[in-house]
């Protein structure tokens, strides 16, 4: 940000001459308008500069401590999210409420902690969890997801494992092209930081991620 400082002179220094009565000084009168002006210009820059502050605090204060934008890399959780999208995770969320199945979560990958993935949460703690096939069953049933379609299934099985305490069994919704509880395990609850809420970038899928 740049400052202008506005330079009004401390005093107009007035030469009084001799002139006929009929002359009008103006030119007095002109650098009084100017001079006028530009101190009423300064409680203007003042204003700008403190609402600019204000709002440049509050955009900050929402992204370290609520929102946080990112983009999504990868085709883990199509058609869900598509790769390259840009959405919303809620930061603060999860101090308030217990993640749930069927959360769509950001966690840093178990394995290497400088990478964040995202994912949709399948079991939480305490759950028994088993794969037959590409069939996902939580607790003896079937889940019906909606959000897999057909095409994106495949026939992985997976032996029944019961979720650890302060842990989430995670899948991509691509379940064919996901790297995911599969492969790594239950992601233990230090690891999770957001959830995804909301899509703001393309614009025609701008919504609440569900």
């Amino acid at each position: 940000m740049h400052e202008s400082n506005l330079l009004v002179p401390a005093t107009i220094r007035i030469i009084e001459t001799a002139v006929p009565d009929q002359v009008n000084p103006q030119p007095t009168e002109a650098r009084s308008a100017e001079s006028s002006t530009a101190s009423k210009a300064v409680p203007l820059l003042m204003v700008w500069l403190r609402d600019l502050v204000l709002s440049l605090g509050i955009s900050a204060f929402i992204i370290i401590f609520l929102y946080q934008p990112v983009k999504v890399e990868g085709t883990s959780m199509m058609p869900s999210l598509q790769d390259q999208e840009r959405i919303f995770v809620n930061k603060f969320v999860y101090r308030l409420e217990p993640i749930e199945r069927g959360d769509i979560i950001v966690f840093r990958y178990p394995r290497d902690p400088s990478k964040s993935f995202i994912k949709r949460v399948i079991g939480v703690a305490g759950d028994h969890v088993r794969i037959d096939q590409g069939e996902v069953y939580v607790n003896g049933r079937m889940l019906q997801e909606d959000y897999v379609p057909s095409f994106y299934t495949d026939e992985r099985s997976y032996p029944e494992i019961v979720v650890p305490a302060n842990s989430y069994f995670v899948l991509g919704d691509h379940r064919s092209m996901s790297n995911d509880s599969r492969d790594f395990g239950p992601v233990d609850a230090s690891f999770t930081y957001g959830k995804a809420v909301f899509g703001y970038w393309p614009m025609d899928k701008m919504g609440r991620l569900r």
